[in-house]
């Protein structure tokens, strides 16, 4: 059983920035996953596809966060990122990491001033 943990959420005010990190408990390897991702649901929205990264290293963001957001992993520490810049609050939601089929718990993030 895989268990993400998920940490770096919090409140921020619009123009600022947060680095959110994946980690996986136990001794899997999460590098031994192909896909690393992450989601994020807003309330009374569906869950949506945020940024995603191959293990070739290849990525894809949603359109609505291109240009401000950046997924990386570091595989020393078994942890995948992302870092959020310029923050606006339609950014406002739960974030998931996503190594498939593991989800992790999620974590807040707010954007208001």
């Amino acid at each position: 059983q895989v268990h993400l943990v998920e940490s770096g959420g919090g409140l921020v005010q619009p123009g600022g920035s947060l680095r959110l990190s994946c980690t996986a408990s136990g001794r899997i390897n999460i590098f031994s996953f192909d896909a690393k991702a992450w989601y994020r649901q807003a309330p009374g929205k569906q869950r949506e596809l945020v940024a995603r990264i191959t293990e070739r290293g290849i990525t894809t963001y949603a359109d609505s966060v291109k240009g401000r957001f950046t997924i990386s992993t570091e595989r020393a520490k078994n942890t995948v990122y992302l870092q959020m810049n310029s923050l606006k609050p339609e950014d406002t939601a739960v974030y998931y990491c996503c190594v498939a089929p593991y989800w992790g718990q999620g974590t807040q993030v707010t954007v208001s001033s």
